[in-house]
């Protein structure tokens, strides 16, 4: 038996407002007055598809220091940062997995993440160990645009594998046609989308049923059985066409989280996925198909292991713990769209040493610090000399990982004086369970959300843009701890 084995998701804590937007707009788009309802996720200043990626990641895998189980991390999205170095390569480090981990970025098609679940399905039937599928987008679209407003930023993570399999993989197929609904030429931001009706009726009305009936064939199961149908779509009741053209229940269709996300783009397929698997029962069949250069679909069903797992916060825990964003400008400035004025403070030059930042990888990216094996102290960042007061010692620093402990504000500030994309700029010393203190930016945060004494856990966040080379630095920052919510809440958000 071959299939998921772990799953996770992450929606950025920002909902935009659609009416806010709309009502910025009116001036000069008044059609869009029809779509002011609901929020759609907005991705904070400091996160990206990688970033993201980690998120998720850390949803699916939980905060256990052994993760010798993942052998390769396929990362896919039409939005990675970075079009000359491995992205995936980031999250590895991101994730303190070993140096033999396989990783590989898969781009090209709004069903890449399909495309990532179908290598990593044959890895694991060649018994290659776990692969850890990531799927992230932080898609930039046109002001004033229909995109605008329908799309979303998230991320998705499964764990395919062999042991304790949570949902069986039953069967695939793939429609490859060079079907172009929207394209974006290397080097631009934004997608050029063709005509709505010429995309419903040619597109996906005619080659997702083909992925479907191929998909169900394969498994051996007809689409009377199918209990849960996933299609992420922003066109209209499409979901349900698809459903009465293939023969599946309308009940059966999915909720592609529209009014309070929107489309996530490559991740949405697997984020649907991530939330309906954590109230799936043993026994029931999962349709997954995704449109995008053709299309592609895959039939799970759930196994009695179902219940011996659970994601660090969920879907529905990242969906609970929304906060609605009501400044169109903020957006536009988050997406790099608007350029505000930044003063003096912000003009400093952000050039990454390179040779500085492969020296110490581990404890940036991973936040991974020295623990004294004679004295117990816990130093960041570690060097081969502890340095604790009256006992210097040489070489007794062994590596101590900071990332899954949680931590405590010491002292904190909260000023306007040097420059923040989101001010005031937050931060402050954090003591860690366990030992270490570091002095960290705060992220995710609003007036009255810290004091001395508050909890916090660690984000994996873009910490500067060198915005003359185009290189993004990623570190850790410390963000308040909340509370995960009541398996009743959980169950009244799905």
């Amino acid at each position: 038996m071959i299939g998921i084995v772990g799953y996770g998701g992450y929606v950025p804590r920002l909902r935009l407002s659609r009416k806010a937007v709309v009502e910025a707009n009116a001036w000069f788009a008044p059609q869009f007055a029809g779509k002011a309802r609901g929020t759609r996720s907005m991705a904070n200043w400091d996160e990206d598809s990688i970033t993201m990626a980690v998120a998720a990641a850390r949803d699916c895998l939980g905060a256990d220091e052994d993760r010798s189980h993942v052998a390769a991390v396929l990362l896919a999205s039409s939005t990675l940062p970075f079009a000359e170095r491995q992205n995936a390569g980031i999250v590895r480090e991101a994730l303190t997995l070993g140096r033999n981990v396989e990783v590989m970025d898969i781009t090209g098609s709004q069903r890449s993440a399909l495309s990532a679940l179908g290598e990593a399905l044959l890895r694991a039937k060649a018994d290659a160990g776990e692969t850890l599928v990531l799927a992230a987008d932080n898609r930039e679209t046109r002001a004033a645009s229909a995109a605008e407003l329908d799309c979303g930023d998230g991320a998705a993570a499964l764990l395919i594998g062999r042991d304790k399999v949570l949902a069986e993989y039953l069967g695939s197929a793939t429609v490859s046609v060079d079907f172009v609904d929207h394209f974006r030429r290397a080097g631009e931001d934004i997608d050029y989308v063709w005509e709505e009706r010429w995309i419903r009726d040619e597109g996906v009305g005619k080659l997702v049923p083909e992925a479907i009936a191929g998909a169900l064939k394969d498994a051996g199961i007809t689409a009377e059985q199918i209990d849960h149908f996933i299609f992420p779509t922003s066109l209209q009741k499409m979901d349900v066409q698809l459903a009465k053209k293939c023969g599946i229940r309308e009940a059966a269709v999915v909720d592609g989280l529209l009014t309070q996300v929107g489309d996530t783009g490559v991740p949405h397929a697997l984020l649907l996925l991530a939330g309906i698997l954590e109230g799936a029962q043993a026994g029931q069949t999962i349709l997954l198909a995704q449109f995008g250069s053709g299309a592609q679909a895959f039939v799970f069903r759930v196994t009695a292991a179902i219940r011996s797992f659970r994601p660090r916060t969920g879907v529905s825990g990242w969906l609970l713990r929304g906060v609605e964003e009501t400044s169109y400008t903020k957006f536009l400035s988050f997406k790099e769209q608007l350029r505000l004025e930044r003063g003096m403070r912000g003009e400093q030059d952000k050039k990454t040493a390179l040779t500085t930042l492969y020296r110490h990888r581990e404890a940036i990216l991973g936040l991974v610090a020295g623990r004294c094996e004679k004295t117990g102290e816990v130093h960041f960042p570690p060097s081969r000399l502890s340095y604790t007061p009256g006992q210097p010692a040489l070489d007794t620093q062994k590596p101590y990982k900071l990332a899954e402990r949680r931590g405590e504000v010491l002292s904190w500030s909260a000023e306007y004086l040097s420059f923040s994309m989101a001010p005031p700029h937050y931060y402050g010393q954090i003591d860690f369970e366990g030992g270490g203190r570091i002095l960290m930016e705060f992220t995710d945060i609003a007036r009255g959300d810290v004091e001395s004494g508050t909890k916090m856990e660690m984000v994996f966040r873009i910490k500067d843009v060198d915005e003359v080379r185009g290189f993004n630095r990623y570190f850790w920052k410390a963000t308040p701890l909340r509370p995960q919510p009541a398996a009743s809440d959980a169950k009244g958000s799905e």
